[in-house]
């Protein structure tokens, strides 16, 4: 599964901030992060949230777009959209 992810460093504490659409009706998850954007600590500590919210290994995800944008595409090898809604609720 891909997840579209607006982050946002230096947000004070790791946290999802629910559900928002782009332009185009697309749905991103809203997360921020304390880590700074400098030297991928902000995508890092995005990794290690995931992972630990979704109950995945930090392996099983990877930003595969959007490295240095506050808009990421990360993929998450076998999850669920099940998995997914319980995790965050359902996107809009």
């Amino acid at each position: 599964m891909r997840l579209a992810v607006r982050l946002t460093p230096r947000g004070g504490r790791d946290a999802a901030q629910g559900w928002g659409q782009d332009t185009d009706g697309r749905a991103y998850l809203k997360v921020r992060v304390s880590a700074p954007p400098v030297d991928g600590a902000a995508n890092a500590a995005l990794i290690a949230f995931l992972a630990k919210a979704l109950d995945r290994p930090r392996s099983s995800l990877k930003i595969v777009s959007g490295e240095t944008a506050r808009l990421k595409l990360v993929e998450i090898e076998d999850l669920a959209d099940e998995d997914l809604a319980a995790a965050f609720g359902s996107p809009p």
